[in-house]
Parts: structure tokens; sequence; C-alpha cells
């Protein structure tokens, strides 16, 4: 794995993106986006997780994050490794689901090319973590984050995407609790 894509500092706020494979669009369904909020949140109770921005787009998440503990890849690998199984245990109990089949052949298929997975692979595996080293650097992501839904063309404004921290910070009704940054100012 290259030296860029790992984190560098455990101690650091992080930026990540990470996507579906071959990009598709899963969470276009109340019950998946429910999975990834559902994990946010025992994360942020539970496993010393600090959030500060979230999007959860069609086929693909952004987080602002630190890890309490020290430990964002760690984070990364169980909650990927973990909504991974969820996700497709959804997918495949899901009888409302008319792209089961397609997706569950496209996550095997992805399954089978990489000799890291022993069946499916929901996730590619990059997270491209970037270090947020200066208050600067946070509001650029803060606003990336937020921005992406309007940049896609779903929503005009920011804060009507359901699945981001944008309603969080306009104090409308929230999907995921973030926890205060703090020196944004």
């Amino acid at each position: 794995m290259s030296r860029k894509y790992k984190f560098h500092n455990p101690a650091g706020a992080y930026f990540v993106s990470f996507a579906t494979v071959y990009w598709i669009d899963v969470f276009v369904r109340e019950a998946y986006c429910a999975v990834i909020s559902n994990s946010l949140e025992y994360c942020r109770s539970h496993k010393a997780i600090s959030l500060f921005a979230y999007c959860i787009m069609p086929s693909h998440v952004h987080l602002l994050f630190k890890s309490k503990n020290e430990s964002p890849s760690e984070f990364m690998r169980d909650f990927k490794g973990y909504t991974s199984k969820r996700l497709l245990n959804t997918i495949f109990d899901n009888p409302q689901e008319s792209r089961k089949k397609w997706m569950l052949t496209m996550f095997k298929r992805a399954g089978k090319q990489n000799s890291n997975v022993s069946n499916f692979q929901f996730w590619q595996q990059n997270n491209n973590p970037i270090e947020l080293w200066s208050s600067k650097v946070i509001k650029q992501k803060i606003t990336y984050i937020h921005n992406n839904p309007v940049k896609a063309g779903f929503v005009t404004h920011a804060w009507d995407w359901k699945y981001s921290s944008a309603r969080n910070y306009a104090e409308l009704d929230v999907v995921i609790a973030i926890d205060d940054i703090g020196f944004l100012g």
C-alpha cells in the first residue's frame, strides 16, 4: 500500500472518503443508509470516535473524524468490515430490493478479484486519509463534504441532503449527531 494512504498521526483528525466497489449506488434506500448511520452512532458512543462531519452519498461516504484512542486505521478497518457484512445481509434479506441479484453478483465478482477477500467485497480497499492540520484545511474539507450532494445535482442547498452533517451545522433535524470540533471560529 502506498505511504500516502496511511494514517501517519494516530492522534490527528482525518478526512476520509470510501466507496462501494464499482461505485455501485447502494445508498439510495433508507435501510442501507440506516446501517451506516447506526454504525456511526455506535462508534461515537462505544468506540471512542469523534465525528465532526459526514455525508452519505449514493455510492460513497465522506467522514471527518478523530479516534480518541489514537487508532484511526483500526477504526476504519473495523467500521468497513462491520458495515460490509451488515449491508450485504441487509441487501440479501430485503424482499423489496429489485437490484439484489445484480448487486450481489457484482460484490462477488469484486471479491474474486481480491486475494484478501474470501467471498464478497463491498467497499473499495482505499480510504485516502488526509490529516487535518489547520482550521483552514478543516473548513475546506467540511465545505467539500457538505457541497458534495449539491455539486452532484441532487439538492440545491447542502442542508437539504438528509444524510449530511450540513443539517447539523444549519441546526436542522439530523440523522447522526456530530461532535463539536471546537476551533473553527
